[in-house]
């Protein structure tokens, strides 16, 4: 419950503070920078799950007195990690995308194929907010559904509702990204890095 109320407030300064990376692609609207912060929240999540797993081993196998929270615990983790690092890959044009087609024809038809996948995108998060909005908010998040297990931590309660938020974060970075590209020059994307990557790879590891 704290962390539900603190939330807002984290998010607004982790917007205004966040420093993208060298080889990160920083945008230039606020939805962009908070995408970065939660890529950050992401990142620092993946190393607490990390240490509970690592106390849970030790716990268990060394003082041979298991813990009743540490699987719960991962388990809640990971899925926000899973929900979260989604978001922030399309900020970061880095989910999966098959080319083949899309590089062979000009940029006046790649304009359609972006608009009609950010199409697709919008109506299936639209679709899915609506069909179980009443369903996760009221019946989950309000009445504040356990797992069930002997730690009993809020999954359902919270979890269920991300979905429904993530989901809607995606549109709408998917349209920001169609309206950011719109204008750009056609790509060819191959397996081999371009010089400007190869660049940022070594700022990024320290070599001029």
């Amino acid at each position: 419950m704290a962390a539900l109320v603190l939330l807002p407030f984290l998010a607004v300064i982790g917007t205004k503070t966040v420093r993208p990376a060298t080889m990160e692609f920083e945008g230039s609207t606020v939805m962009d920078r908070f995408a970065l912060f939660i890529g950050r929240v992401t990142m620092m999540m993946i190393a607490i799950m990390t240490v509970v797993m690592l106390y849970e081993v030790f716990m268990r196998y060394i003082l041979e007195k298991p813990t009743e929270w540490a699987n719960e615990m991962t388990l809640w983790f990971a899925s926000f990690v899973f929900l979260m690092s989604g978001y922030y890959a399309m900020q970061q044009r880095s989910h999966i995308r098959i080319f083949l087609l899309y590089d062979a024809v000009p940029r006046w038809l790649q304009r359609v194929f972006d608009t009609v996948s950010t199409i697709l995108i919008v109506l299936f998060a639209f679709f899915l907010v609506y069909g179980s909005y009443k369903q996760v908010f009221v019946n989950k998040l309000y009445k504040w559904e356990l797992y069930g297990s002997a730690f009993n931590p809020p999954i359902p309660a919270t979890l269920q509702p991300m979905v429904l938020i993530v989901i809607t974060l995606v549109a709408m970075q998917a349209i920001l990204n169609l309206v950011a590209d719109w204008n750009k020059e056609p790509e060819i994307h191959t397996d081999e890095p371009d010089e400007d990557e190869i660049e940022m790879i070594k700022r990024a590891v320290g070599q001029d």
